[in-house]
């Protein structure tokens, strides 16, 4: 019995997976369907982002009515729901949009509060005209003429806007309480109140100057439409402009003036909504990329240039262990294969140990249990010819329990 040829070897490979004549090679080029398939879920996700950064645009206010704080704006950062507290309190709100409108509107000393939400459409003489009017001041944020407009006060860091308490024993802020106050924090002058502080330094500032009261705050976003009716913000902007029969509400007009100053540079004039859609979307296209480039991809199939018969490859393996003098690999090869040939004819589960298997063998083969012990577990063949001697045991063994 030849060791290539022996049946019941174990050696056998898989079955050959097509005629010799129909050997060829799959296509893997990408095709349209492929193609569309693999890309729909990032073109839904891009469309995903694209409709939210539309929306969020379209939410914030068409042009005309979207000026941040403008008592006429009806959008998330106006101030329409202000005016229309104040006006609902008695307070006469008047909207202007030049120094001259404001000169004309603001009555006599203690009599109206000149509330400055945008001045960086005026020039130096403008900002003197308008501290000269005879008015109290509320100025809004870090102003472009805020030496002018609030003597004593420079703007020294920023802070986050957040809901922040008073501490500090001005009447109009202790009323309302928390308030959702931040943006620039500032140095105040000697006596001067010192409410809603960040650290030690303060986003709201009043004191009294040549009988006025002029008051700064870091931020207006506590008056806008959208965060008015949070915390004690509708109390303190109602506090703080409704303390006069009149507000003269200065905002900057639809077409600026010749020669006006501008209010920065173009990344100032983005809105802040804008700056956080792009960072996600950056966000999301690296998680993205760090998703796509982890995967391998499918796996290629290819069909084999050659097929080769089941019977030459145990050949081919035969001899290349004959060559080797491998006779513990090729007996260790025989030995497994009927093992896992035998064990379900013999009714023994796949984990039964060696005596259990030698047992069963040698009851229904009638063999004497050493020799089939020696020959499935013993020491391997010293030469060829005890190899083939075990082989051909083995497969006196296998036929005699295939057909008892």
């Amino acid at each position: 019995m030849s060791l290539g040829t022996a049946q019941g070897t174990g050696l056998a490979p898989a079955a050959p997976t097509g005629a010799p004549g129909t050997a060829g090679s799959t296509s893997t080029s990408p095709t349209a369907k492929s193609l569309w398939r693999g890309g729909r879920g990032i073109l839904l996700i891009a469309l995903i982002v694209v409709l939210v950064a539309v929306g969020g645009v379209l939410l914030v206010g068409s042009p005309g009515v979207g000026k941040p704080l403008d008592p006429a704006s009806t959008s998330l950062s106006g101030g329409r729901g202000l005016a229309q507290l104040l006006r609902a309190n008695g307070v006469r709100v008047t909207r202007v949009t030049s120094v001259a409108e404001a000169q004309a509107a603001a009555s006599g000393p203690g009599d109206s509060t000149l509330l400055l939400s945008d001045t960086s459409f005026l020039d130096d003489d403008e900002a003197d005209q308008l501290v000269a009017i005879p008015a109290d001041r509320l100025v809004i944020g870090k102003q472009l003429h805020l030496d002018r407009l609030a003597p004593g006060v420079t703007s020294t860091d920023t802070a986050r806007a957040r809901s922040r308490e008073p501490q500090c024993s001005l009447p109009a802020a202790t009323r309302a309480g928390s308030a959702y106050m931040g943006g620039a924090v500032f140095d105040a002058p000697s006596g001067a109140a010192r409410c809603y502080l960040s650290g030690d330094a303060p986003t709201l500032v009043s004191y009294v100057d040549g009988g006025r009261t002029i008051t700064v705050v870091g931020d207006g976003q506590f008056m806008s439409n959208l965060r008015l009716a949070e915390d004690g913000n509708a109390a303190l902007a109602m506090n703080l402009a409704g303390a006069r029969p009149t507000v003269v509400w200065l905002v900057a007009p639809e077409t600026l003036p010749e020669g006006a100053a501008t209010a920065g540079s173009l990344y100032d004039l983005i809105p802040p909504g804008v700056r956080w859609a792009v960072v996600q979307l950056a966000l999301v296209v690296l998680l993205l990329a760090l998703w796509q480039g982890r995967r391998l991809g499918p796996v290629v199939t290819e069909r084999l240039p050659v097929v080769v018969r089941a019977a030459e490859t145990v050949e081919g393996r035969a001899r290349l262990y004959r060559a080797r003098r491998a006779r513990d690999r090729a007996a260790a090869a025989l030995r497994a294969g009927f093992i896992d040939r035998v064990t379900p004819r013999l009714g023994l589960p796949s984990a039964a140990g060696p005596d259990a298997r030698i047992s069963a063998i040698a009851e229904r083969t009638g063999q004497a249990g050493d020799h089939v012990g020696s020959a499935l577990y013993g020491p391997p063949p010293a030469d060829e010819a005890g190899l083939i001697a075990m082989a051909a045991y083995l497969d006196m063994l296998e036929r005699q329990v295939r057909e008892s």
